[in-house]
């Protein structure tokens, strides 16, 4: 008879195939030290980095005042709970909870035969690409841009992620600051909406291709902290997709009679009233509005409420 337990599931960096499994209660630290419960080897992983805390029906982990931070999801946490499908971001490596079966009456591996499992991957990982380390590259269904930016922001790296599939683009970043976004599709959309669109992106594969010497500037460089970039990003994607916010697909225009009186009206408001009339689908709108995806939806939400346009 199998049971239901977790398991860490390493899905990049030098362990990246490795699976950790989880006891039912208890701690387990992690970090660089030797005599820890799970060891990473690696410079951007602190002495003593984070601690899961396992209990039935609960397991939570904790930073410990590490020096590069500890991410859940995207986001740099001092605490969190912890879920099926979670993400945490520790150094390179970055580790998705997973459910496994267990045998009843089994016990789960121990800490030290864990961990001699994962050497034995990293060893793997490292014979495979010739000494080199595991380049970052895979599939945005399983490592979500925002964790890319975290990891490249975190080890400092100067390069681009380019991103393929039905959807491409590029993310620029010099030292781990983003600097610049294109969407290959629409390479004229200002970097910041551009990049905050792509966070929302689902589905492509990724590859992180470092810059050989310095990046030269780029017009319109974004200026704001990675981290900051990507707290906004997160926000947006998560407001957009409530549902309260006409679709990108909506046709919408100028309502008729127009009984609300324009003169009412701040001048971007107007800009984008001239839009709508231009243009009559909200994507076109959005992809030409200043501001972001965000603030115009908001804005048109707002018009369509007025009774200034309407919706088709």
């Amino acid at each position: 008879m199998s049971e239901r337990g977790f398991a860490l599931k390493f899905i990049s960096g030098k362990y990246q195939g490795g699976e950790y499994p989880l006891q039912e209660s208890g701690e387990l630290v992690i970090g660089r030290s030797s005599e820890l419960d799970m060891v990473l080897i690696e410079d951007m992983v602190s002495r003593k980095h984070a601690k899961i805390t396992l209990a039935p029906g609960q397991i939570s982990i904790q930073d410990l005042g590490s020096t590069n931070g500890t991410f859940v999801n995207g986001e740099k946490i001092k605490k969190a709970r912890l879920k099926e499908g979670d993400r945490i971001l520790i150094g390179t490596s970055i580790l998705k909870m997973v459910a496994v079966s267990t045998q009843a009456g089994v016990p789960i591996m121990d800490a030290r035969a864990a961990q001699a499992q994962l050497e034995r991957t990293a060893a793997a990982q490292e014979q495979k690409s010739g000494g080199k380390g595991a380049s970052v590259q895979g599939r945005l269904e399983e490592v979500p841009l925002v964790d890319l930016l975290q990891l490249l922001s975190t080890s400092k790296k100067t390069g681009a992620i380019v991103i393929k599939g039905y959807r491409g683009g590029r993310v620029h970043l010099r030292t781990g600051k983003v600097v610049a976004a294109i969407i290959d599709a629409d390479p004229t959309l200002p970097p910041k909406k551009a990049l905050y669109r792509m966070v929302g992106w689902t589905q492509g594969g990724f590859e992180f291709v470092p810059q050989e010497g310095e990046l030269p500037p780029f017009p319109n460089e974004i200026t704001e902290g990675t981290e900051q970039l990507v707290m906004e990003a997160m926000h947006q994607a998560d407001e957009l997709a409530r549902g309260n916010l006409p679709a990108p697909s909506a046709a919408i225009g100028i309502a008729m009679p127009l009984t609300a009186k324009l003169r009412e009206l701040p001048p971007d408001e107007l800009d984008l009233i001239q839009l709508v009339h231009n243009y009559g689908v909200v994507q076109a709108v959005l992809d030409r509005a200043a501001g972001s995806d965000l603030e115009v939806s908001q804005k048109i939400a707002a018009l369509l409420q007025l009774g200034y346009i309407r919706q088709f």
